[in-house]
């Protein structure tokens, strides 16, 4: 049984079930044994010179209704035992994704996608199996095993104890190679996960893939995976297969010392010794002990699977929540905008050097401000940073003169809409994927934000319009239309603050401008934040915040950065210059 933390209180939760089923199944098992004895009995009475027919009809309609009563039951605990563990799978995976759903970007900065999927499938089927048949087999083994025992017992003592040694000396083995049936199946379990892994990541790749001409090298590191697995999982059969070969070998062996001593007990037919309908019936008693055997043999193998499932699923559930609420944490709900960043300093949990050093500004509820930087220089950390993504020392970021890591992260979150720079889209609807933030997205409500971000003509050119299911990842749009997609998404939210993390560097300028003037107008007297690195994005901001290295460097308008920040001019140059190459290489090419 599995006693784990995440595990053990299934079983006082769904108590009632299991006690229901455990004691329907004990009433089966007992009986179930009636009707051997109740064939053995007319065997006697057919073999007596003067058959009485009356008994033999009352023992066939006792047959008939002990088989109904034993239907019923078999329903009855299938419906108990087998509905808890379904009951308790699903209870489990929403605890598992609620948990995933909270860890930190540490966590999946070291944790690949298709590992977390075996978690998901094979480690949870495992459980399910040991909350399930395993209770089965482990209480129809044991009971209906000592019930066949004790009346094989009664018929035969010798024979029952010519039986029983093999069958002792069979589960005692049993329960050694245990440890090896477990390690065995978490090493299939570690190459399926790897296996998993390659394969979500090659999917997600698979331009990339096409575009170096990957495919058959590919391929080639697919089949060493898919080979690895094959071995792992022949290797862990193999080892199934002669367990039961052997029990198979050892019952057969028994059986066939019970059909000639019994035989020879029948042939001797002195008072002390077995009739034929007794054989029979002794027979039978041999025959139900069987599956007890093989349960508990199969017990032993889905707790050995089980618990290395266990294991692997308690790590993920024990994995610490590193961004969470504190102790004295408050909602508020009416967050303006306001941002305060006071003399912050950060670095990622496993780095080594600061990514933000003694950076301190200010954003004023209703400013479009930009973030301007070159690659590296903090700007998507600080992003990460308001929206609670890291933890950092209090006082340094103020939301509304909040400390924001004294504010509910719920609350923090929810004042924010964001653009991200990896512009993800679910395989869904453009309706849904626009309206993410809204309970019930309609078409009415997406069509303002579509506009808004410029992308409502191209989504009107699509065959399905707003109802055209996107690829995964939005594979089936361009980058400019999916960067204007999640842009149109963050404003369908509506946010008081909102954060657009370079998300315009894959439109033309001249989209660019209609995005830009159409937040102008419609965010007037809220706070929008853009990260950039192309001067064009922030110009016409009311604020740019120059950073550099992990400093801030320059604050001030366009036109004051202009005149105070050698940095700014700098980029500004050098950003003119590569416009006139471009438009040069443009003007020869529409001359040639």
């Amino acid at each position: 049984m599995l006693l784990g933390k995440h595990f053990r209180r299934y079983y006082a939760k769904y108590a009632l079930y299991f006690l229901v089923g455990v004691f329907v199944l004990i009433a089966v098992d007992w009986i179930q044994l009636d009707i051997p004895k109740l064939v053995g009995g007319i065997i006697d009475t057919l073999k007596s010179t003067s058959p009485n027919i009356t008994q033999i009809e009352q023992s066939i309609i006792r047959i008939g209704v002990l088989a109904l009563f034993i239907t019923i039951g078999r329903f009855l605990w299938r419906y108990t035992i087998f509905g808890a563990s379904r009951r308790i799978e699903y209870e489990l995976r929403n605890v598992m994704f609620s948990h995933a759903t909270k860890l930190s970007q540490s966590f999946y900065s070291q944790e690949k996608v298709g590992g977390l999927m075996t978690y998901f499938i094979n480690d949870l089927e495992a459980i399910r199996m040991s909350f399930g048949p395993g209770i089965l087999m482990l209480v129809d083994g044991l009971m209906l095993g000592g019930f066949a025992l004790y009346r094989m017992f009664n018929l035969n003592s010798r024979l029952t104890l010519y039986a029983v040694i093999p069958m002792v000396f069979m589960t005692i083995a049993l329960v050694f190679i245990r440890k090896t049936i477990s390690k065995r199946f978490k090493d299939r379990q570690d190459s399926f996960e790897r296996l998993s892994d390659f394969t979500q990541e090659n999917f997600s790749g698979i331009t990339v893939i096409k575009a170096f001409v990957r495919e058959i090298k590919e391929a080639i590191l697919f089949n060493d995976r898919n080979m690895d697995l094959y071995d792992k999982n022949i290797r862990f059969m193999k080892y199934i297969i002669i367990v039961n070969i052997l029990i198979g070998i050892a019952l057969n062996i028994v059986i066939l010392v019970i059909i000639v001593l019994g035989s020879l007990s029948v042939i001797n037919a002195t008072s002390s010794d077995l009739t034929a309908g007794q054989l029979t019936e002794y027979l039978s008693y041999f025959f139900t002990l069987i599956w007890p055997t093989m349960a508990l043999s199969q017990f032993i193998n889905i707790q050995s699977q089980a618990r290395a499932s266990a294991t692997r699923l308690e790590k993920f559930l024990n994995h610490p929540l590193d961004v969470k609420n504190s102790e004295d944490a408050y909602d508020v709900s009416d967050l303006k905008g306001t941002l305060k960043v006071d003399h912050l300093t950060f670095k990622y949990p496993d780095g080594d050097q600061p990514i933000l050093l003694d950076v301190s500004f200010e954003i004023h509820r209703g400013e479009m401000v930009g973030i301007l930087g070159r690659t590296g220089s903090g700007k998507s950390s600080l992003v990460d940073l308001f929206l609670r993504t890291y933890n950092l020392e209090p006082g340094m970021i103020y939301l509304d003169g909040h400390d924001i890591m004294k504010l509910s992260v719920k609350s923090v979150r929810q004042s924010m809409g964001y653009v991200p720079q990896d512009n993800f889209l679910f395989s869904d609807t453009i309706t849904n994927n626009i309206g993410f933030a809204l309970e019930s997205p309609t078409k009415d409500d997406v069509i303002e934000p579509a506009k808004l971000s410029d992308v409502y003509d191209n989504i009107m050119e699509f065959k399905d319009q707003f109802e055209t299911i996107l690829g995964e990842r939005g594979v089936t749009v361009s980058g400019g239309q999916k960067q204007r997609i999640s842009i149109a998404r963050a404003l369908a939210k509506d946010p008081e603050i909102l954060i657009l993390d370079d998300s315009v560097s894959a439109v033309d300028t001249k989209t660019e401008e209609a995005i830009i003037k159409n937040l102008h107008r419609i965010r007037k007297g809220r706070t929008t934040i853009f990260i950039a690195h192309r001067i064009s994005t922030v110009k016409k901001m009311d604020k740019i915040i120059l950073l550099d290295q992990g400093k801030v460097v320059a604050i001030g308008n366009h036109a004051t950065l202009m005149k105070t920040s050698p940095l700014y001019q700098d980029m500004v140059k050098r950003q003119t210059l590569e416009n006139l190459v471009e438009g040069g290489a443009n003007h020869e090419g529409l001359q040639g």
